[in-house]
């Protein structure tokens, strides 16, 4: 973590030139002001600097991808990432030799490594971040098996005109469910506890 001392004739300034010495601007930074400095008798008898000390705050996000490589290193995993923020979103996406372990079976290692991501990234810094952690298109192969699914189970609940129940999914995984079948003759709802908690698809 990049920290400096400066001093000038006036808190601003000294700010200022902690700010230049850091290469960086205000609004990456914290500034605890250690003294506010006196101009002293007509600015010239007794007067004492400014002494502000200035913090160059953590890239929360170059944090989360640090934390992503020395995951995948441990898995002896080489990986390439891409990363996208748009607001407060920050999108993952991972590619390389060995990605299908990143991912596991249905998505479970990814998901779980989404979660842990999503802690690091939050855990210190000022900005709040979403995050969506991807491995060569799997999120998207994935959302178009879920809608093949949730249509088919959709037109067993009407044959069969009794509730039809999913298997357990992570909640953005129930989120594509309800929203494929919404203009359906069905209607869909959530049942139990996280990590068991399933959509039940009623005519």
């Amino acid at each position: 973590m990049k920290q400096i001392t400066a001093s000038g004739q006036t808190v601003d300034e000294a700010v200022q030139t902690a700010l230049e010495q850091l290469n960086t601007t205000r609004d990456q930074v914290d500034i605890e002001i250690i003294d506010e400095g006196n101009k002293g008798i007509f600015g010239l008898f007794g007067s004492k600097p400014a002494v502000v000390n200035v913090t160059v705050r953590k890239n929360q996000v170059e944090e989360a991808e640090n934390f992503i490589r020395e995951v995948a290193t441990h898995m002896n995993i080489s990986i390439d990432i891409k990363t996208t923020v748009k607001d407060n979103h920050v999108t993952f996406e991972l590619s390389g030799d060995k990605i299908a372990l990143l991912i596991g079976r249905r998505g479970q290692t990814l998901n779980a490594f989404q979660y842990l991501i999503q802690l690091v990234i939050n855990r210190s810094g000022q900005d709040f971040y979403r995050i969506t952690l991807d491995a060569e298109g799997y999120r998207k192969r994935r959302e178009e098996t879920l809608i093949r699914l949730a249509e088919r189970m959709g037109q067993k609940a009407l044959q069969l005109n009794r509730k039809v129940k999913l298997e357990p999914m992570p909640p953005y995984e129930r989120k594509i469910i309800h929203q494929s079948l919404q203009d359906k003759d069905v209607k869909t709802y959530s049942e139990g506890v996280e990590p068991n908690r399933h959509i039940v698809i009623e005519p």
